[in-house]
């Protein structure tokens, strides 16, 4: 028995190796006939392993037909606007590793693995592609104005943590993708992402990765007012929705500022002469005082109800197995 024991603990087995992350490239596409097939080989070139998914959003060119002969696999949303594709590739695919880029070949693919090994050695849950400008025609000026003043904005509201909220280069883990729900239905998605991980205070890091011009056929959709306009209603709203104290306490501070400028004469006058002959201002500041009370009251509310909408969502996040856990 001891001589069996003996060659037993001798005996050499054959270790499992620790499975592979699953990961995925999805490409939101409208339009990237010319684009999409680059994209395509070089996410393959840099990342073989990975599955990569198009989603076509209305395309009327020949976005599909090119994805497909690129090897991608390509599903279709129709309902129009970036924001309503992601929410469809977050519920439809299943993966360990995310890999978020347009696909207008604007974005360095060889950056991805990098993303991805920063992602896991120091346990994060998003990586963003800091956009450093590779030429002046990847930027355009009113582009570049309105990407700095929405960072810093949405820095001063939700505290300091992007340089780049509107980078369309991200990399997630399960849990992030999981447990977000999108509510934009356009280009404000990447703002969405940030205030989510800010909220929630989710590990999350910036990457530098080149930035590259369009190529020759490939026509940007943004347009710098029309979608700068919506993205900083979007940060607003969410503002709004996720500090409703400070955004209804500010609005009652205004209403108080404004209605005790108004009774201040009024209150004066009524101390020297005894008489208020202005009635319709007394009322309005009395009217203006009510409703900055309601507001810092809606405010308190408000806020209680935020703190359980955003446990909900760090319950969400916390029943999905940490990536790499298997």
């Amino acid at each position: 028995m001891a001589e069996a024991l003996a060659e037993f603990a001798k005996s050499e087995f054959t270790q499992v190796e620790p499975a592979q992350p699953r990961i995925a490239v999805l490409v939101p596409c409208f339009n990237e006939e010319a684009a999409v097939a680059t994209v395509i080989a070089d996410f393959r070139k840099a990342l073989p392993s990975a599955e990569d998914f198009v989603y076509d959003n209305n395309s009327s060119d020949r976005t599909v037909a090119v994805a497909r002969e690129a090897g991608a696999s390509v599903r279709s949303e129709r309902r129009q606007g970036k924001g309503h594709v992601v929410r469809r590739m977050f519920a439809d695919i299943d993966a360990d590793i995310y890999v978020l880029v347009d696909g207008d070949a604007t974005y360095d693919a060889a950056s991805a693995p990098r993303m991805i090994d920063t992602l896991l050695s120091d346990h994060l849950d998003m990586v963003v592609g800091l956009r450093v400008d590779q030429a002046e025609a990847a930027w355009r000026p009113g582009h570049r104005i309105g990407n700095r003043l929405l960072t810093g904005f949405l820095s001063a509201v939700f505290g300091q943590a992007f340089r780049d909220i509107l980078s369309g280069y991200r990399v997630f883990s399960r849990r992030f993708v999981k447990s977000f729900p999108v509510l934009s239905d356009g280009f404000e998605i990447e703002t969405e992402l940030s205030v989510h991980a800010l909220e929630l205070a989710l590990p999350v890091a910036e990457i530098e990765t080149p930035y590259y011009a369009r190529p020759e056929g490939s026509v940007s959709k943004l347009n710098t007012w029309r979608d700068g306009l919506r993205i900083l209603s979007t940060i607003l709203k969410l503002y709004r929705s996720e500090k409703p104290l400070r955004f209804f306490t500010a609005i009652g501070a205004f209403l108080t500022l404004v209605s005790v400028g108004l009774a201040f004469p009024v209150l004066v006058t009524y101390l020297d002469e005894g008489i208020v002959p202005r009635l319709p201002t007394a009322v309005l500041s009395m009217g203006l005082m009510i409703l900055a009370v309601l507001s810092v009251s809606s405010g308190l509310v408000l806020d209680t109800v935020t703190r359980g909408r955003r446990e909900m969502k760090l319950l969400a996040y916390l029943s999905q197995a940490p990536t790499g856990t298997g």
